[in-house]
C-alpha cells in the first residue's frame, strides 16, 4: 500500500509541477514573436529562392541561409567531413527521366498515363518478360500474410514463389465482422494504406515488378489518374545508396482482372477465401485464392542524372543525459519553377521551416545562458520532402546519431493558414501522430498547450481511417517507422496548396507564433524530464 501511495504521490506531483508555468521555459518560448517569423519567411519565401526546387540555386541559398542561422544562434554543426564538422549532410540523388514506357499482354499495348502510371524505380534495361501472379493485399505479418500458394491453415501452407514475376496487390486490409486480421482489433493496421511497404515486401520476395490497384472500380481508378495526371511522367528522384522502398505501377481493377484471367466481379469473392484461410470455397468457386496470370511484357527507359542536395542539422548538446536526443524537423525544399511561375512554398513549408529557426534561436539563447536542456536538441530541416520525404528517410537510414538514442521527432509542416474548417478560428492545429507510440508524448502535448498556449488541439486527420492519409504524408513519418514517438503539427490544406499563390503575404502570423511556441514547450519538457518518454502503444 505504501508503495502506491509513493507511487501515486509522484505521478500527482508530476502532473501538478508541469501544471504551473516553468518561468524559465516561458522566458524563452517568448522570444518566439511573429516579427521574427515575418523576418524568416520573407527570406526563404522570396522571388530570389525560386521556389526551393531540390538541388536548384534556390533550395542551396536557403540551406546556406538556415546554417548562418544556426551558426548566429551558437548551434553546433555536427556532420563529420574530411574539411571539418558542417551543418550540411550531404548526399546524392538520381535525377530519372522516363522514355517510351511500354506495357504489352494479350497481343495490345496499353497506354502510358492512360491504362495505368508508376511511381518510383521501376525502370528496366530492356524489355522484361514476366507472369502475373495475385497476392491479395499484398501483407507479410506475423498474424496473416498473403504469401502462400492456397490455404490449408497458414502452417501447412507453401510460401508462394513470386521471384521474378509481377504481382499484384489491393490497398486495404482483410477485415472479418469489422475485425482486422491483422490486428486482431476493430484498429487498421499500418499495413492498410501504405503502398510503398507493400511493394517493398513484395521485392524483398523477388517480385520483379508491383502492380498496385486503384480503388473498386474502373471509375475510381479514372478519377485518381486526373488528379495525379499533371505531375504523372515528370521527372523523378531516386536514392544512390539503395532502392526506393516504393516503387510500383498503379493499375484498374478492370485491367488487373484482365492480367489474370478473370472478372473483375470475382475479386471479392477471392479475397474473402483469402482472408478465411479456407479451401472448401473451390467447391462451389471456380478461382483459386492466388491465380495465376499471363506473361506481360514491360519496358521502362530511363535517363539518369545526378542531384546534389543536403539536410540542414543545427545540434545543442545537452547536460546529464546528452546521449538522448530530440529532434525538431521540417522541409524547406518546395516546388520550384514552372516557366516564369514561382511556386513560394510560404506555408508549404516555409512556415515550418521559420518556425524551426524560432525554436534554435529560442533554445541556443537559453544554452548561452546556462538555461542548456539535459538532453540533446538536434534542428534539422530537410530536403526533397515533396520528392516523396527523401531527406528525412536519407537521415533515418544514414543517421548522425543512433536512432535508438532518439527520444523523439516534432514535425512541422504547414501552420501558417487556416483550413475550410477553421475559417473562424485561426487559433488552432491539428496534431497527427501524438499517441500512436507513446502515450506519455501525447500527454506531455496537451499538458503543454493547457499550460502554455490554449489553442484548439483537432485530432481529425489523427484517426486511423483518415482518407487523406496525412500521417503518411511528412517527414515525421521516417521515424515513427523506426519506432520513434513523432507530432505533426500541421494547418490543413488550403485552395493554395501547391500553387504559385502559396505567398507570404496570406501567412497568419500570430497563429504561427503561438503553434511554435506549442511545439517550444513541447520539446523543451522532453528534453528536460528526468524520465525519457515510453514508446507503450503501436496504433498506426
Amino acid at each position: 500500500m505504501k508503495k502506491i501511495i509513493s507511487t501515486s504521490f509522484l505521478i500527482l506531483c508530476h502532473i501538478f509541477c508541469y501544471s504551473q508555468k516553468d518561468t524559465v521555459a516561458e522566458q524563452y518560448g517568448q522570444t518566439i514573436t511573429a516579427g521574427d517569423l515575418s523576418k524568416h519567411l520573407h527570406i526563404i519565401a522570396s522571388d530570389s529562392m525560386a521556389g526551393r526546387e531540390t538541388g536548384d540555386k534556390g533550395q542551396k541559398m536557403a540551406a546556406k541561409y538556415l546554417a548562418e542561422q544556426f551558426r548566429t544562434d551558437g548551434l553546433t554543426p555536427i556532420v563529420k567531413t574530411d574539411s571539418g564538422m558542417s551543418y550540411f549532410q550531404k548526399f546524392k540523388l538520381m535525377k530519372k527521366e522516363w522514355g517510351a514506357v511500354t506495357l504489352n499482354f494479350k497481343r495490345r499495348k496499353k497506354e502510358w498515363l492512360k491504362d495505368y502510371y508508376a511511381y518510383g524505380d521501376v525502370s528496366t534495361t530492356e524489355e522484361e518478360r514476366m507472369r502475373v501472379v495475385f497476392v491479395g493485399y499484398g501483407i507479410d505479418s506475423e498474424k496473416y500474410s498473403d504469401y502462400y500458394d492456397e490455404f490449408a491453415g497458414q502452417k501447412n501452407a507453401q510460401p508462394l514463389d513470386v521471384k521474378g514475376k509481377a504481382v499484384i496487390i489491393f490497398m486495404g486490409e482483410p477485415v472479418i465482422n469489422k475485425i482486422s486480421l491483422v490486428t486482431g482489433d476493430t484498429i487498421a493496421s499500418d499495413w492498410a494504406n501504405d503502398w510503398r511497404r507493400k511493394a517493398s515486401t513484395a521485392r524483398a520476395k523477388g517480385a520483379k515488378q508491383v502492380f498496385i490497384i486503384v480503388g473498386k472500380t474502373q471509375e475510381d481508378f479514372e478519377k485518381r489518374l486526373k488528379q495525379l495526371k499533371p505531375h504523372l511522367g515528370a521527372p523523378t528522384l531516386g536514392f544512390t545508396h539503395k532502392q526506393r522502398a516504393g516503387s510500383a505501377f498503379f493499375i484498374s481493377i478492370s485491367m488487373a482482372a484482365e492480367m489474370l484471367n478473370i472478372k473483375p466481379e470475382h475479386f471479392p469473392k477471392i479475397l474473402e477465401l483469402r482472408a478465411k484461410n479456407l479451401t472448401t470455397f473451390k467447391t462451389k468457386f471456380p478461382y483459386p485464392a492466388t491465380p495465376q496470370g499471363i506473361i506481360i511484357k514491360v519496358n521502362v527507359p530511363v535517363k539518369q542524372t545526378p542531384v546534389y542536395t543536403e539536410n540542414v542539422l543545427g545540434y545543442i548538446e545537452g547536460s546529464d543525459k546528452k546521449e538522448e536526443l530530440i529532434i525538431l524537423t521540417a522541409h524547406y525544399d518546395h516546388i520550384g519553377k514552372e516557366g516564369d511561375k514561382i511556386y513560394y512554398g510560404a506555408d508549404d513549408d516555409g512556415s515550418g521551416t521559420s518556425a524551426l529557426l524560432e525554436i534554435a534561436e529560442a533554445f541556443g539563447k537559453a544554452k548561452k545562458e546556462g538555461h542548456g536542456p539535459r538532453r540533446s536538441i538536434l534542428i534539422m530541416p530537410v530536403t526533397a520532402e515533396e520528392k516523396g520525404l527523401m531527406g528525412s528517410e536519407y537521415y533515418t537510414d544514414i543517421p548522425v546519431f543512433p536512432l535508438k538514442n532518439t527520444v523523439a521527432d516534432l514535425n512541422i509542416d504547414m501552420i501558417g493558414r487556416l483550413d475550410n474548417d477553421h475559417l473562424t478560428n485561426p487559433d488552432y492545429v491539428y496534431l497527427i501522430g501524438s499517441d500512436k507510440l507513446s502515450t506519455q508524448l501525447h500527454n506531455i502535448s496537451e499538458q503543454a498547450n493547457k499550460t502554455y498556449t490554449n489553442i484548439e488541439l483537432d485530432y481529425k486527420f489523427n484517426k486511423p481511417d483518415d482518407l487523406n492519409r496525412f500521417y503518411y504524408r511528412s517527414d515525421h513519418y521516417n521515424f515513427a517507422k523506426n519506432n520513434i514517438p513523432v507530432i505533426f503539427y500541421f494547418n490543413g490544406v488550403h485552395a493554395d496548396y501547391h500553387q504559385p499563390t502559396d505567398t507570404v503575404d496570406k501567412i497568419l502570423f500570430d497563429k504561427m507564433a503561438k503553434i511554435t511556441r506549442l511545439v517550444f514547450y513541447t520539446a523543451w519538457e522532453l528534453a528536460n524530464r528526468e524520465d525519457r518518454i515510453a514508446v507503450d502503444v503501436n496504433v498506426k
